[in-house]
């Protein structure tokens, strides 16, 4: 049962919590609805797939660079792509998502994608700094703030199979070859 507001901003406070819980825990599940529901609306061509796949296949580059310098949870990453944007992961992902939205050919499936991505992400964000700035206070705060220095961490594709990016990159391959059957098998 969802709290009510009941004209209270302690109230409104504690639904807008309450929803961004669920959303941030929900996200990956969400994540599987709006593919299915893509690949049913797509309408795509080879022109767009390929396209498409370009555009994916960049935010899918940058989701592994993040991830080849992400330690979760053990520190405040700021090396990599973390130097210049605090979630670089949700940035690959919108880029890749952006591919499939080029894919896709589809007005309603763009309108789906940006909904899910504002509502998910924005979620996740809230979740993920709050998160951050628990667990690692002031230091979090600086980095928040612009104002810590970068590290000096090269690049480590073992580090990006441990943050698990495979599945980004396993989903990438998936949802494009059902889009290229899509093509071959008009249905």
């Amino acid at each position: 049962m969802v709290p009510r507001g009941n004209g209270n901003p302690a109230g409104h406070y504690l639904v807008a919590k309450t929803v961004v819980l669920w959303l941030q825990r929900r996200r990956v599940a969400l994540g599987f609805v709006a593919a299915a529901a893509t690949i049913v609306l797509a309408q795509p061509t080879w022109g767009t797939w390929r396209a498409g796949l370009i555009v994916a296949a960049l935010g899918a580059a940058f989701r592994v660079w993040a991830a080849g310098h992400l330690e979760k949870s053990r520190e405040v990453t700021r090396s990599g792509p973390y130097r210049w944007t605090r979630h670089p992961l949700y940035v690959g992902s919108g880029i890749l998502a952006l591919g499939v939205v080029i894919a896709s050919r589809s007005v309603i499936v763009a309108i789906l994608v940006a909904i899910y991505i504002g509502a998910t992400y924005t979620a996740a964000v809230r979740s993920e700094e709050a998160f951050l700035e628990r667990t690692f206070g002031d230091t979090y705060a600086q980095y928040r703030q612009s104002a810590s220095a970068p590290m000096d961490r090269r690049f480590s594709l073992e580090r990006a199979w441990r943050n698990r990016e495979y599945r980004a990159l396993a989903g990438l391959a998936g949802g494009f070859g059902l889009l290229a059957l899509k093509i071959l098998l008009p249905i």
